[in-house]
This record gives structure tokens, C-alpha cells and sequence, in this order.
């Protein structure tokens, strides 16, 4: 299979035909099968025998792109009025030299530990990464091999859905509510053999869940008896995600005992500045740092002092609170909005609600109609039921209101259309 011979959907030979043929037993051919099946490198049909699997993706399902004219509520990205101006060092790295020696400016990995702090998160050992994907890669790649299993949210971040399976490994969809992943979920997840668990601790994408203290308390109690599974905490929206952070890694000793938690920047200082800050258990570190060490090495102190300055820049730190006040308003305007015409939605925290919706495809393209470009659900399920994701961060409460009302218009013909 690894030399081509064998092709995606190719049968292998029955067991006992392989046994007889290398002259060993059939026991020995079924094992070796299972690790197959384990590591998704083949696949069983039934009747139709063993077969190689398809190769795993390497590219992300981008979104369609946003027609012209429409008011673009898809994309998922913050207000740009709400973002500093990025300013770069007025004096620049001197020379030709590596700092792999000194990967971390040790202004920034104070207000990093600060900054984690501030929540209840550990801060004993902290490191940096290019982004939370990149560090989220980085981790799952360390700890699992090809054909293990992640325990991922559904609806979750399909750039994480693709990436899963891109490094090979099998995602085992968690579904969600309003608080978080559903403990129910995630112990069916660690039966199916997850060695790793990747979730969003508040303002979910898609859903807009955040994690509540019962719903903390029930998925450490989950956790509690798979102690060697690596729990990734994504708290990408940390500053703007409206409400408190319930995180599984403040527990202590009652806590995961292999843990991360990753923050970014690109929601609250700029889209461009690819930097996260990653607190993490000792065993976590080493091995997240020893692969960087391999590879690119460092993050960029030019990155890195533009990050110190907006963290410390007051100004800053004003914008940053009116975008998370004015957020959280534009958020609730809309799910506010749509109730009053009957259509639930949910999005407890950060930049966009989730609509359930029979025919994803009726809804964008009957909201297209009326102007408004919102995102198909099918790039964030696996297992769940169909939705759109709306993007709140820019809909001032007034536009809320005539999108609703459109929005009620639209499910109005296509029940009429498909006959209630």
C-alpha cells in the first residue's frame, strides 16, 4: 500500500488466502488486519471484504465565494472597527541570527502567563506557536499516529475537521448545546478509543456554546477515568468571547493530568498577527517544543514585540472591552430577533449564531435574494443536524431586525415550496 501497488478502494486478499499464501496462520493475517482497520489505513465493507481507504485530504473546504453585492455575514472574522492599528517594531531583529536559543521574549511570556492567570489557568510552563491550528497540529502529531482517534465538537471548525483528517487520525463526532460538549457524547467518544479530545471552552464555532461550571463539572467526571487522553482546550475568542471561562484545567489535581490551553490574538488585535500562547502540563511542553525546535524553530520576535506592545498599549485594552460589550449585544440582538418570529437559534458566546434549518441550501440562497450571504452548516457537521452560521460581529441590532424578518420569509416559501 505505502508504494503505490495497492490503490484506495482495492480489495486485500481474504485472510486465509493471504495465511496460506505466507505461509503463516490465519490468526496472525487477522491481526494484522485489525491494526490495519485501527490506524485507518483499510476499511471493512461487509460482504465486500477488506479494502485500502481513501487517502486523507491535504486541503480544507474553503467557503464559496461571496457574491457581489451582498452583505457578507460568512466569513466568521471580527469587526475591523474594533481592531487596533498594527505598528510594527521601529527597530528590527539586527542581522542574520537564530533565537533558538531564546525563543520567547521574556516580556511576552510574562504577560502570556499573566494573561492565562487572569483565568484560573496553570501558568507554571507556557510556550508560543504560529497559531491555534498550527499549535493544535503540532500537539496531535506528537501524541498520536495515524488511525487514532479524536474526540472533536459536531458542529465544530471545519478548518479542525480537515485537519484531523489530514494528519491521518479519525474524528469521533461530540455533539453540542449551549453548554459545550455533551458529557454523554464524550464518554461514547472514549469508548470508541479518542486519545486526544479538542473542544472550544466558550464561543464555540459554529455553535456559540461556552461551557458552564455543571457542564465543567460533568465532563471532568467523564475525563476522570481516561487520564492518559490529551485534552486541547481552544480559547480562541479569550477576550471577546462574552462570559466567564470554565475550563477543565483549573481543576488541579481533579483536572486532566495532559492538558493544553491555546489562545489567539487574530480576534481581538488583528486577523495577521498568526501568534498563540499555549499553558500546558510539563510532558505537553517538551514535546510540543522539541518538534518546534525541528521545524521552524520560533516564533518571530518582530511578531512577538508587536504583540507586547498592543497587550500593553491602554488604548488597546479599551478597544478590546467595547468590542467584547458590543459583541455580545449584536449577538443577542439577533437571536432575539428571530425569536420573535418563531426561529430558534442559539449562541451564547462569540461572533456568530447557529440557525437549525431543514435545507441549508435553501435558506443561503433564498437569504441571497434578500441581500445577505450566510454560511451553509455542511463544512461543520459530521453527524449533526443542518443549520447556517451567521456572523454577528458587524450587524448593528437595526439590520438584526430586517434580517430576521427575512429570514423568517425565507423559511416561510420553502415550507411552502416543500409542502410544510
Amino acid at each position: 500500500m505505502t508504494d503505490g501497488r495497492l490503490r484506495p478502494g482495492e480489495a486485500l486478499p481474504p485472510v486465509r488466502a493471504l495465511a496460506d499464501a505466507l505461509g503463516v496462520s490465519p490468526g496472525t493475517v487477522a491481526t494484522g488486519y485489525k491494526e490495519l482497520r485501527q490506524r485507518g489505513i483499510v476499511v471493512t465493507r461487509g460482504r465486500g471484504g477488506t479494502v485500502v481507504a481513501p487517502a486523507p485530504s491535504v486541503a480544507s473546504r474553503r467557503p464559496p465565494r461571496v457574491p457581489e453585492g451582498l452583505r457578507d455575514l460568512a466569513g466568521g472574522h471580527p469587526d475591523p472597527a474594533f481592531l487596533p492599528e498594527l505598528v510594527p517594531p521601529g527597530r528590527l531583529s539586527p542581522g542574520a541570527r537564530s533565537h533558538r536559543s531564546s525563543p520567547r521574549m521574556p516580556e511576552l511570556e510574562r504577560l502570556s502567563r499573566a494573561w492565562f492567570r487572569r483565568d484560573g489557568v496553570p501558568d507554571a510552563q507556557v510556550t508560543f506557536a504560529h497559531g491555534a491550528l498550527d499549535c493544535i497540529a503540532r500537539l496531535l502529531s506528537v501524541e498520536l499516529r495515524p488511525g487514532d482517534a479524536v474526540a472533536v465538537e459536531d458542529p465544530g471548525f471545519h478548518h479542525l475537521l480537515d485537519l484531523v483528517t489530514a494528519l491521518g487520525l479519525r474524528t469521533l463526532p461530540v455533539a453540542v448545546d449551549d453548554a459545550g460538549m455533551r458529557p454523554e457524547g464524550l464518554r461514547s467518544a472514549l469508548r470508541g478509543g479518542a486519545r486526544a479530545v479538542v473542544f472550544c471552552p466558550r464561543a464555540q464555532n459554529p455553535y456559540g456554546a461556552r461551557v458552564t461550571a455543571a457542564r465543567r463539572a460533568e465532563l471532568l467526571a467523564v475525563l476522570a477515568g481516561a487520564p492518559e487522553v490529551l485534552v486541547v482546550e481552544d480559547d480562541h475568542s479569550a477576550d471577546t468571547a462574552g462570559g466567564p471561562l470554565h475550563s477543565l484545567t483549573t481543576a488541579g489535581a481533579d483536572g486532566p493530568s495532559r492538558w493544553a490551553q491555546i489562545r489567539t490574538v487574530s480576534k481581538h488585535l488583528g486577523t495577521d498577527l498568526r501568534w498563540t500562547a499555549m499553558a500546558c502540563d510539563p510532558t505537553t511542553l517538551a514535546r510540543h517544543d522539541g518538534r518546534m525546535l525541528l521545524t521552524s524553530g520560533w516564533v518571530s520576535h518582530v511578531l512577538q514585540e508587536t504583540v507586547v506592545r498592543l497587550m500593553s498599549d491602554p488604548a488597546t485594552e479599551a478597544l478590546v472591552k467595547a468590542a467584547g460589550v458590543a459583541y455580545a449585544r449584536r449577538r443577542q440582538a439577533l437571536v432575539e430577533a428571530l425569536a420573535g418570529h418563531g426561529v430558534e437559534a442559539r449562541g451564547v458566546s462569540g461572533l456568530n449564531v447557529w440557525v437549525p434549518v431543514r435545507d441549508e441550501s435553501a435558506v443561503v440562497n433564498g437569504l441571497r435574494s434578500h441581500g445577505w450571504w450566510v454560511a451553509g452548516g455542511a463544512r461543520f457537521r459530521i453527524a449533526a443536524a443542518p443549520g447556517v452560521r451567521i456572523t454577528t460581529a458587524d450587524l448593528e441590532p437595526a439590520d438584526a431586525v430586517r434580517l430576521a424578518g427575512d429570514f423568517a420569509a425565507v423559511l416561510a416559501d420553502s415550507a411552502s415550496t416543500y409542502g410544510g
